[in-house]
């Protein structure tokens, strides 16, 4: 849905050097990880402040529904705000909400923190269509796969890091040093952010009421998100459900053990660059083919893996889904970007929330089918999302290439 308004004239936006890049990289990072710090530590936190078994998993699920109401409902305002102030704002609401988990003895001021962090951590997919605003057209997709490879190692490394630092210092430290990491990268970026202020004359409402027609509109959206929702679903899955066969009897890996295998398999976000780069130089349908073709083998890999006890093959595994859902995002993104400029920020909150939920289904899979099935149902329940990602894409041999 064009609004023939222009967002801030490029003239007025500085060059995106290495160091803006990495800035960005390392902010998206630290803001999507905040998501993800409380999800191993429920069974600590839970008796310390009060919350029964029965509330203690919505801790995780407060936090989803707050990031989920935010991609659509805060998100589509970096196409109407001045940025820079937007995104200082969500990260110093951060700082607060983890502040408030650091220091609460209670169960509801707690939930309300976890999903105020949900909320806030809208702050990543802000800065992403940012950056994509500031980067030239010839290297966007570069750029955004250096910034979307930072945001991914946020992601994978958030679990094994708060593990880490509960055990040094205990759950609450965990929370107290975010906060002011939160603080202190506002500080940061507030010295290093230009200004941009979108030119767009609609109001909050009909920037809302536009989601819908973006939707029904755009094809391109339509088809990434067709693509990416079943993958997303098979990454989440997979995670959820690997902790579970690491710990037991087959292997008998240790917290720390599980967590040196996160760190292995976050070596699979360096997709994000090289996707960036292929789509640039025009190679986007390749780049999905063999994103997809990646995630579909990853699960006969981890199973045989699991079959045969041999670690390294999980690892492998984990390498091989990451790298391919790492590539098919960095390519949608690019793909949307080069759509309407003056409606980045809602393209991309309507992208990131489709397979946000996307992965809601695939938590919940794994553990249906772990619990009834095992190791073995939950690789061929992963195996089967990505083949429905195959097909959709295979409706792209139909037309010419258009992303």
């Amino acid at each position: 849905m064009p609004e023939n308004n222009p967002a801030a004239p490029a003239a007025e936006a500085p060059a995106m050097t290495g160091f803006l890049t990495f800035v960005f990289a390392a902010a998206c990072g630290l803001v999507a990880a905040n998501l993800y710090y409380a999800q191993p530590l429920i069974g600590l936190i839970a008796p310390d402040i009060g919350l029964s078994d029965t509330l203690a998993g919505f801790v995780v699920t407060v936090t989803q529904i707050g990031y989920g109401i935010a991609l659509l409902l805060i998100a589509p305002l970096g196409d109407k705000l001045e940025n820079r102030r937007l995104i200082l704002v969500t990260l110093i609401a951060a700082g607060i909400a983890l502040a408030g988990m650091a220091f609460t003895a209670h169960p509801l001021p707690f939930l309300t923190a976890a999903f105020l962090i949900g909320l806030t951590s809208v702050g990543a997919q802000l800065l992403v269509p940012f950056a994509a605003h500031l980067a030239p057209d010839h290297r966007r997709g570069r750029i955004i796969g250096n910034i979307m490879a930072g945001l991914m190692l946020g992601i994978l490394l958030a679990r094994p890091l708060s593990s880490l630092l509960t055990d040094l210092f205990g759950w609450r430290a965990v929370f107290g040093i975010m906060a002011g990491a939160m603080l202190l990268l506002a500080g940061l970026l507030a010295l290093l952010l230009p200004r941009r202020q979108p030119q767009t004359q609609l109001s909050y409402g009909r920037i809302l009421r536009s989601l819908f027609g973006l939707l029904r509109g755009n094809a391109v959206l339509r088809r990434r998100a067709a693509y990416h929702v079943p993958l997303f679903a098979a990454f989440s899955l997979f995670w959820t459900a690997v902790p579970l066969l690491l710990a037991g009897p087959d292997f008998g890996l240790s917290q720390r053990g599980i967590a040196l295998f996160a760190l292995a398999g976050a070596s699979g976000a360096v997709a994000a660059p090289l996707a960036g780069r292929w789509a640039d130089r025009g190679w986007g349908r390749f780049t999905t083919g063999l994103a997809m073709v990646l995630v579909a083998l990853s699960f006969p890999a981890a199973w045989f893996g699991a079959e045969l006890r041999m670690l390294p093959l999980l690892v492998l595994a984990a390498i091989a889904l990451d790298f391919g859902v790492q590539a098919n995002l960095v390519t949608g993104q690019r793909a949307l970007f080069a759509q309407a400029p003056e409606a980045r920020n809602r393209l991309n909150g309507l992208y990131i929330a489709s397979f946000f939920f996307g992965g809601a289904a695939g938590s919940v899979l794994a553990s249906v089918s772990y619990t009834h099935g095992g190791w073995t149902a939950t690789a061929l329940t992963g195996l089967a999302l990505p083949l429905l990602s195959l097909l959709a894409f295979a409706g792209e041999f139909r037309r010419a290439p258009a992303d």
